[in-house]
């Protein structure tokens, strides 16, 4: 992967330091706009990831640029915050499992597979691909940096969820691997995330969960972000399914999504019955943020999609 194409002051100075030997400081002050801002975090982000074929490896951990970094998560995470109405109304420590459920089925926003299932054309699926890559092509790697801080049977739950995502010791099988042979099969680039393309919404969507898996103290937001992603997973992948269908689309796109029918009903499951209860028991605290993380996935996934249909013309 390369670097993206800056999008302010803040970015082009960030894809300076970064192609440099020592990339010495640069502020957060510098953002010329949200989206500058949201497009510099996901570059600090990617360096932990696979990173980027034009900058050193060892600058993941410059001290200058984890500056940057903190400094940019902060104010994404106060701005999250700021959205999050609060628990529920109903103590959810009393049967989680269901409260959990009934909340994630309480948010019912905007439906892309539903326009996808029956009225989208070709080339509006071909720009929800460029813009699901940039989460896709690195699918479920975000929710393993969590791995090690759950207690023991979260974290047994999580790698058997974690096994499942990654192929089954299949190479061939990796969720991530089917959305790239997907793309190729559309002749979309399946080495290159498409974020060159894709809006704030997007951005701030990849850098929310990338910021949960990397700290810590947000491994209740990660598990819970995790849970509401499977849980609203299933049944809009079978009307994609049939939507590409409908389109002729190639086998390979079809396959992805099918994949994800059966695959996320269980995982959702898994998420909520076997991660989220024992991260909960062992650690009260983590309440709180398993439903910012699950509030977070559902918001940020509402407003992607309602810009989405904004940008086709569809009412919302």
């Amino acid at each position: 992967m390369h670097l993206p194409a800056p999008r302010g002051k803040l970015s082009a100075s960030l894809a300076d330091a970064l192609r440099r030997p020592n990339p010495g400081p640069v502020e957060a002050s510098h953002a010329e706009s949200e989206e500058d801002a949201a497009l510099a975090l996901w570059m600090l982000h990617e360096l932990s990831y696979s990173g980027f074929a034009d900058v050193d490896e060892a600058h993941e951990w410059d001290v200058g640029l984890l500056t940057l970094r903190l400094d940019l998560e902060s104010r994404l995470e106060s701005e999250l915050r700021d959205r999050f109405p609060g628990l529920p109304a109903a103590e959810p420590s009393d049967d989680l499992a269901a409260a959990f459920f009934e909340y994630v089925g309480g948010h019912n926003g905007p439906s892309v597979a539903s326009y996808v299932h029956t009225d989208a054309t070709a080339e509006q699926v071909l720009e929800l691909l460029r813009w699901r890559s940039v989460y896709h092509l690195k699918e479920t790697d975000p929710s393993t940096f969590a791995l090690a801080r759950l207690p023991r049977p979260a974290r047994a739950a999580l790698a058997e969820l974690l096994y499942d995502e990654y192929g089954a010791g299949r190479p061939e099988r990796l969720h991530s691997h089917l959305f790239a042979e997907a793309l190729r099969s559309v002749d979309l680039d399946p080495d290159d995330a498409h974020v060159d393309l894709v809006p704030l919404e997007v951005l701030e969507l990849n850098n929310a969960v990338t910021m949960f898996g990397l700290h810590r103290r947000l491994r209740g937001a990660a598990m819970g972000h995790l849970a509401a992603f499977e849980c609203t997973s299933s049944v809009p992948a079978g009307r994609l399914v049939q939507g590409l269908q409908r389109l002729d689309f190639p086998q390979p796109v079809v396959d992805y999504y099918a994949e994800h029918v059966l695959a996320d009903a269980v995982h959702e499951q898994v998420a909520v019955r076997d991660i989220l209860l024992p991260l909960v028991a062992d650690h009260p605290a983590q309440l709180e943020q398993v439903f910012f993380g699950a509030f977070t996935c559902l918001d940020q996934e509402a407003r992607v999609s309602r810009i989405l249909l904004d940008r086709w013309d569809v009412a919302a």
